[in-house]
């Protein structure tokens, strides 16, 4: 990732995140999408658009941007989160179970890891 880049993309967060605090969602969501221009894996930007999305009723391009980010980021447990709460604000239960089920899985193995780092680093 070019530097220059990763840092206008941050610059441009920051300032979405200013605008959603300031109640200008419009504003916030052009922010995102510009920091994404940037940085197509900057994830807290994605979460950003995606959540002023959900809040602003626009569902199907929300759970769109999720899943988009999803594939990019398989692990993540607030992306399967957020898609869980998409799918059940859209009435598919079944779907927002078995997201939900994949970020409880994740969120142990991520605990596991956690716990798991101090004792393997010191029997090195």
């Amino acid at each position: 990732m070019n530097p220059a880049k990763r840092d206008a993309a941050e610059d441009l967060y920051y300032r979405g995140v200013d605008a959603m605090a300031d109640a200008d969602l419009s504003t916030a969501a052009d922010l995102f999408r510009a920091a994404l221009a940037e940085d197509e894996s900057f994830e807290d930007a994605w979460h950003g658009l995606i959540r002023i999305l959900q809040d602003c009723g626009q569902l199907e391009e929300a759970l769109q941007m999720a899943l988009r980010l999803a594939d990019l980021q398989p692990d993540d447990v607030l992306v399967h989160t957020r898609l869980s709460i998409l799918y059940q604000m859209q009435g598919k239960i079944a779907e927002a179970e078995a997201e939900s089920a994949k970020a409880r899985v994740l969120g142990w193995k991520l605990e596991l890891q956690s716990k798991s780092k101090p004792v393997a680093e010191g029997l090195l």
